[in-house]
């Protein structure tokens, strides 16, 4: 494992910086999201009303898949470097485009925006995320999640 440099991420910029695996979405992941957040609103988790709705299943809470993109862009070939420390730095730019019901596969596909240096050795970087659901002509979401480097 390399080190991870500010000149490398500069050269990535606009490039793919990783395709996750596939991941199911679950019911029992929606409800356990709804349980650790207090949300509760039918369309996630009361199944036999949900399938009345336009949409005829449950879905995944819009914030339930912002919160996955963590878990998906540790897997990006950035993340796998080395370097001191990143943090979490926020998000720019959300919108959810698409619908995930329970058994629906998604996967994220990311790419390095921006590459900003603030300081000597931190590094602001920004990775927008297309969430993609396998067999869906729109993703589920994009979002463009911000990370700070200590390098």
């Amino acid at each position: 494992m390399s080190r991870l440099s500010l000149k490398e991420l500069e050269e990535r910029i606009g490039q793919e910086i990783g395709l996750s695996p596939w991941l199911e979405m679950t019911q029992d992941r929606i409800n356990a999201f709804a349980e650790c957040t207090e949300d509760r609103q039918w369309i996630h988790v009361d199944e036999e009303q949900a399938r009345k709705s336009p949409l005829r299943s449950t879905v995944a809470h819009g914030y339930l898949l912002v919160s996955l993109l963590a878990h998906f862009n540790l897997q990006n070939e950035i993340f796998q470097q080395k370097f001191r420390m990143a943090i979490n730095y926020g998000l720019d730019r959300v919108r959810f485009l698409h619908p995930v019901r329970p058994g629906d596969r998604i996967r994220s596909r990311s790419l390095l925006k921006r590459v900003e240096k603030r300081g000597l050795r931190k590094v602001l970087i920004a990775v927008e995320n297309t969430l993609e659901v396998e067999g869906a002509d729109k993703p589920a979401l994009i979002a463009e999640a911000l990370a700070l480097i200590y390098l």
